[in-house]
């Protein structure tokens, strides 16, 4: 993966809160993700499930509990672009500069998808997009989710239309603990995927979750579903004519790769337990890939309808 090196990158929408205070652990009131299996928070790959679930569902839950079914972040403001006191991402201008600093990639790939979805939803939805903005944090942040630390690993908080991330997981734990083989495209997919949860807070769709746990679960189809919408992504990049260029089999294999690394099966397995399907919140390994396949092969919003598919 390379980007254009004459792209503007300045625009993008990516910030850092720097180290957070308060106390360590998930984020509070409710927040908690619900982990695979029953398996309990502490040491071991147990205490790291935490980490590698792309959203907290209890925010999901918590978000259509006002009453209607709404996203509960409609008609707000815009976030705000990169702060320019900010510097961790003062000195991201252009495509270049992503060819040679991992956070400026992270801006490049941020107004990659802001680009996308500004075309697509508009298109495909008859929805107009309110851009998501990036967060990355050391420690913990609060949020308007609550005070969230780094084991809960990449999130959306729908109240604020924003993605946070301690960008240590990558290594930490979705290689070093979880066995993913790596790659510059494995933060891409992660965020796509949690670009895909805003789609759905715009449209409407977190409204239809009901159940939260079970193999054909609403919690499983919106997460499948956010597997989806980053392939529709990753097929556009990989036309080569926007900010991305050189997108080649090897990173769709890294995202295949990724997406199995986080599937339920897999996280009860490493975690010691058999495979317990009505545990599940995010959906197998073979369910996230094929998910993330069908988006990347068909392109289109109809073809990620989990909702409506009788069979994930």
């Amino acid at each position: 993966m390379r980007f254009n090196p004459k792209a503007d990158i300045s625009r993008g929408r990516v910030s850092d809160a720097g180290r957070g205070g308060g106390r360590g652990g998930a984020a509070g009131g409710g927040m908690r993700m619900p982990l695979p299996g029953g398996a309990r928070a502490g040491g071991g790959i147990g205490g790291i499930l935490i980490v590698v679930l792309f959203v907290v569902l209890t925010q999901c839950t918590g978000l259509m509990s006002d009453g209607g079914g709404g996203t509960g972040s409609q008609g707000q403001a815009q976030p705000e672009g990169i702060d320019t006191g900010d510097e961790r991402y003062a000195n991201c201008r252009t495509g270049a500069d992503a060819n040679e600093d991992p956070d400026c990639a992270r801006v490049a790939v941020t107004l990659s998808l802001e680009s996308y979805w500004a075309d697509t939803l508009p298109e495909q939805a008859g929805t107009e997009l309110s851009p998501a903005a990036i967060n990355t944090f050391s420690g913990a942040v609060s949020t308007g989710c609550g005070e969230a630390s780094s084991q809960v690993g990449p999130f959306y908080c729908p109240p604020d239309q924003q993605i946070y991330l301690d960008t240590t997981f990558f290594d930490d734990v979705l290689q070093g603990q979880l066995g993913g083989q790596g790659g510059d495209f494995v933060e891409p997919y992660v965020l796509g995927h949690e670009y895909g949860h805003h789609i759905q807070n715009l449209m409407g769709t977190m409204g239809k979750v009901r159940t939260q746990k079970g193999p054909d679960s609403d919690a499983v189809r919106l997460e499948l579903q956010a597997d989806c919408y980053a392939g529709m992504w990753t097929r556009d990049a990989s036309d080569g004519d926007g900010i991305l260029t050189d997108l080649d089999q090897g990173d769709i294999e890294e995202a295949l790769d990724s997406a199995k690394a986080v599937g339920d099966d897999r996280i009860q397995q490493k975690s010691g337990q058999g495979v317990d399907p009505e545990g599940w919140t995010h959906g197998s390994a073979a369910q996230r890939m094929a998910w993330f396949t069908r988006g990347y092969e068909e392109g289109t919003l109809e073809a990620c309808d989990t909702f409506s598919a009788s069979r994930l």
